[in-house]
Formats: C-alpha cells, sequence, structure tokens
C-alpha cells in the first residue's frame, strides 16, 4: 500500500503557472493520498472547483473533502436568485479502496491581528484497506504561531486516541439504516505541519527522545515515518522558499500509529515534483 502526502498550493507551482495535471502526474501510483490548500473559488486559481477537478483526474480514487475555512467570496441576488459565491480552503483524502466515514475536526485558532491566520483542520477518513479498516487524515496547520501548533497537535492527538471512545462520525447507524463503521485503532497522519524536525511542537507529537534511550516507540506518540525507516537526513525538505529557491524546509510529514510500525517498508520524498512550493513524502506499507 502506498501513501503520499501533497501540499499542493492551490495548484500552483514555483513557476507561478496553474497545472493541476501537472500534480497529478506526481501522485501516479499512490493508493492513499492525502492532499492539503485544495480550494474552491479562490481568485489565486481562477476561482477553480479544485474538488470536481481533482476528482475527474482520477476517477478510480473515492474522495472526500472538508474546508476548514469557509468564507463569503461575493454571493450576490442576480435575476431573481441567489448567487453564492464561496472560498473554501481545505483538506482532501482519495482512496482506491471505499472511505467508510469521514469527518472534519476542527483545531484550536486564536485571531490575528496583522497576519493572515485561516481556521485549520483534520479530515479524517476511515478507508475500507485490504488489511482492515484504517483512519486516514490529511491535515494542515497554522504556518506562523508555534503555540498555536502545538496547541493544535494537543487537540489533535486527543481526537484522535478518543476515536473508539467518541465513536467517530456516527454511531448507531443501523437506527438510518446504515452499516455501522468500524472503529479502527490503527491511524496514519499525513500533511503540512509548518514544524521543523524535533522542534517543540515535533516532540509534542512524536515524543521527546530521551538522551540515553532516544525516541521510543510508545502508545501515544505516533512515529515519523521517514525519520523511523532512518531516511530523514539533516539536509532532507518538502517546501522550497517561492522568494528564494535556495531556501528549504522540511515541513511536511507523514507519522503512523504504534500498529503499523512494523508494517512499514519504505519512505522518500519526491524532489522531482514541480506542482507546487511543497513535494510530496510518500511512504510504503507492507
Amino acid at each position: 500500500m502506498k501513501f503520499v502526502s501533497y501540499n499542493i498550493q492551490y495548484g500552483v507551482g514555483l513557476d507561478g503557472r496553474y497545472d493541476l495535471p501537472r500534480i497529478v502526474s506526481s501522485l501516479g501510483g499512490a493508493d492513499v493520498i492525502a492532499l492539503q490548500e485544495v480550494t474552491r473559488g479562490f481568485g489565486r486559481n481562477g476561482n477553480v472547483d479544485m474538488v470536481a477537478a481533482l476528482e475527474t483526474l482520477l476517477p478510480r480514487h473515492y474522495s472526500v473533502y472538508w474546508p476548514a475555512s469557509d468564507i463569503d467570496a461575493g454571493s450576490s441576488l442576480e435575476n431573481g436568485r441567489v448567487v453564492s459565491r464561496r472560498f473554501q480552503f481545505g483538506n482532501m483524502i482519495l482512496s482506491r479502496w471505499p472511505i467508510l466515514s469521514s469527518r472534519l475536526i476542527l483545531l484550536p485558532r486564536s485571531r490575528t491581528l496583522d497576519r493572515l491566520n485561516l481556521q485549520r483542520g483534520a479530515t479524517e477518513a476511515v478507508i475500507d484497506a485490504p488489511g482492515g479498516p484504517l483512519r486516514v487524515y490529511s491535515l494542515h496547520l497554522d504556518h506562523t504561531y508555534r503555540n498555536e501548533r502545538i496547541a493544535q497537535i494537543a487537540h489533535l492527538k486527543e481526537r484522535v486516541q478518543a476515536y473508539e471512545i467518541e465513536g467517530g462520525a456516527i454511531s448507531g447507524a443501523e437506527e438510518f439504516g446504515l452499516s455501522q463503521p468500524p472503529s479502527p485503532q490503527d491511524y496514519v497522519l499525513m500533511g503540512d505541519f509548518n514544524m521543523t524536525p524535533e522542534s517543540p511542537e515535533y516532540c509534542t507529537l512524536a515524543g521527546e527522545a530521551d538522551p540515553l534511550y532516544g525516541r521510543q516507540i510508545r502508545a501515544t506518540c505516533p512515529v515519523d515515518v521517514l525519520a523511523g525507516l532512518g531516511k530523514r537526513q539533516a539536509d532532507s525538505y518538502s517546501w522550497i522558499d517561492p522568494k528564494n529557491h535556495a531556501h528549504r524546509m522540511l515541513i511536511d510529514y507523514c507519522f503512523v500509529s504504534f500498529g503499523l510500525v512494523a508494517r512499514l517498508q519504505d519512505a522518500w520524498v519526491d524532489e522531482t515534483a514541480a506542482g507546487s512550493d511543497h513535494l510530496p513524502v510518500w511512504f510504503e506499507l507492507a
């Protein structure tokens, strides 16, 4: 099973060109895809409905999309009828296998007065994977304030670990004539975390590394697939500064729950992708 996470920057590459087929060409062979910065009604990419466009370009994948930020973008009354125009900014999951349930987890935020601060969220999907049902999260954390990222990570960890208690998207589904979705323990977190390796927010998620024993595999802390497989290097990167291409950082990650660690086969960053200012982060499970 191949997984990939890609912040697609509303379809615009470092060359300033919107090219969604170019992005999709970098996703070939992926079974489960987590995308961030998927938009509708955004002027920077011609107000395209990226959700519909991606579903057209990936017709053999099931999909769910949740816009964490949903803003009026010039709705009006035209010819006696309301025309609703909305700017939506969120995360998408696509899967070769059916998505049994989905929900949006809103992440905590605080109001800024001088910089952009969008409502952030995590799109959750329970996937009917061949090795058993699996929870997958596509997420995007705040980009300007470390304390906010730490609060968002803490909240997300609480929701992820309380999944079986809370019941996910629905429980008692039989009353509506629906099949009850499973409550899988194993999960995958993928996305743009806007954090660097071993930063305070990274350690909030993955746990501190002990000076003697290193970072341990614990039930409460997911494992960074690149680091867990020894594939993360000092010069690894997943983002390129559009204003200075020599400035590069590793801020995109894939994490897995402890039950999936033994199934990890490989992990890598696709440094050839050119469809965004970010790069796709891949991993493979047996």
